[in-house]
């Protein structure tokens, strides 16, 4: 049974122009989501490669082309009066002093961001040069407040604190780094070696070694131990 045909909308979320609803002319044939992360290289002496530490996610990126036209069903009036709509989304706005936010809207797809960037190419013109068709690029850059981040947290953490003798943890070697393979492997990321080193006193890491008993603190919001502490 063929579906109804729905639009693709832009909703406005903030701002003078709250709850606005700016429809395109035609939906995009495609779009591309881009996901990232951010890892920080920490070189160590005499390993051919860096240790990678996770440092944070990257915003998710969707990417798509517009078509406008004026001309066919427009009465070929001027087609930028159209797509202005959507190059206001990046101007500041009087009410929260920056471009709102906004969800880009087709079917069951959500998508709560900003918009990143939009390139604007016009394709079709009367005889005075009045434009009756354009294609916008735009970028829209995912937005979720600290709120939203918090309520649906991604990382994991034991809710007590363990006891790991090191030489018996699986794929560890008693080597200088130690704690950031147990780090690793019990955080899921080798940048929380430092709470394990302050849990248990350790100066330097290069001092253990194998039969070495090892408390792992569980981890809080943002990578504190239950004392506050980083």
């Amino acid at each position: 049974m063929p579906t109804e045909l729905v639009k693709a909308t832009i909703t406005i979320l903030e701002g003078r122009n709250k709850n606005q609803d700016i429809t395109v002319h035609f939906n995009p044939t495609e779009y591309a989501v881009e996901y990232g992360a951010t890892f920080q290289e920490t070189p160590v002496p005499g390993l051919s490669n860096p240790i990678l530490q996770f440092v944070n996610g990257a915003a998710e990126m969707l990417s798509m082309d517009l078509l406008f036209d004026t001309w066919t069903d427009g009465g070929g009036r001027d087609v930028s009066e159209d797509t202005a709509e959507f190059v206001k989304m990046l101007q500041i706005d009087g009410d929260t002093h920056a471009p709102p936010r906004v969800e880009f809207k087709w079917g069951v797809f959500r998508f709560k961001a900003v918009v990143e960037k939009i390139s604007q190419r016009f394709t079709m013109f009367q005889g005075d040069g009045t434009p009756v068709r354009a294609t916008l690029n735009v970028t829209f850059k995912q937005y979720r407040s600290i709120a939203e981040q918090l309520d649906n947290p991604r990382r994991n953490s034991a809710d007590k604190t363990k006891e790991r003798v090191l030489g018996k943890v699986e794929g560890w070697r008693p080597t200088p780094e130690a704690l950031w393979s147990l780090s690793a492997d019990e955080y899921g990321e080798a940048r929380f070696w430092r709470q394990i080193a302050r849990a248990n006193r350790i100066d330097d890491p290069r001092t253990l070694s194998a039969g070495d008993k090892v408390s792992v603190p569980p981890l809080t919001d943002f990578g504190r131990t239950p004392d506050g502490r980083r």
